[in-house]
């Protein structure tokens, strides 16, 4: 896994351990299509990755100009693989992560008052989590005007059209993965 462009382009990312079965890490050929629909640059873009993994997408987006990324995963391996590549990508002083379950984390930053342009998540496939994410996207108002919501899920979780105001603009498949594009208009 590397970073795919911008100013940490062809930068090495630690993924899970063979052996991990809650880490799913998005492929960097995955990434490169969702940065290539999202427009290639984030020039100071706030970003959040629900359920991290590696943290690949959020860090993505800091290499690609974004101004801050919250990564927020519950799961410890994951904590410490967001931890690494954060580090070793010297993007410390841009990360925030908040080791919570998405819910939790989402509830945090929607009573903070923060927003966000750019939000990815990424939840288990067992968990068929879009609705669930878009319902607590929509609830805790963290998406921006225009900002855009990207849900990566399992080509059998039929993800909706538009839900509480969230409108479906895009969908790419990638073998068993589907990501879902959503605005808030």
């Amino acid at each position: 896994m590397r970073i795919v462009a911008g100013s940490a382009r062809g930068r090495a990312l630690q993924g899970p351990k063979p052996t991990s079965r809650h880490i799913r890490p998005t492929a960097d050929r995955v990434r490169e299509t969702l940065f290539n629909v999202l427009g290639q640059w984030l020039e100071g873009q706030a970003v959040l990755d629900l359920y991290a993994g590696t943290g690949a997408l959020g860090l993505e987006a800091l290499s690609r100009g974004a101004g801050r990324a919250v990564l927020v995963d519950s799961d410890r391996e994951a904590q410490a693989l967001c931890r690494q590549n954060t580090d070793t990508l010297g993007f410390s002083s841009q990360v925030e992560l908040l080791c919570l379950p998405v819910a939790r984390a989402v509830e945090q930053l929607g009573q903070k008052g923060l927003s966000f342009e750019l939000i990815f998540a990424d939840p288990p496939y067992a968990v068929r989590g879009v609705e669930g994410v878009l319902e607590q996207v929509a609830r805790s108002k963290l998406l921006t005007p225009g900002g855009m919501l990207v849900v990566e899920h399992d080509k059998r979780e039929v993800a909706p059209g538009s839900h509480e105001g969230l409108e479906r603009v895009d969908q790419r498949k990638f073998g068993d993965t589907v990501a879902s594009f959503y605005r808030n208009p």
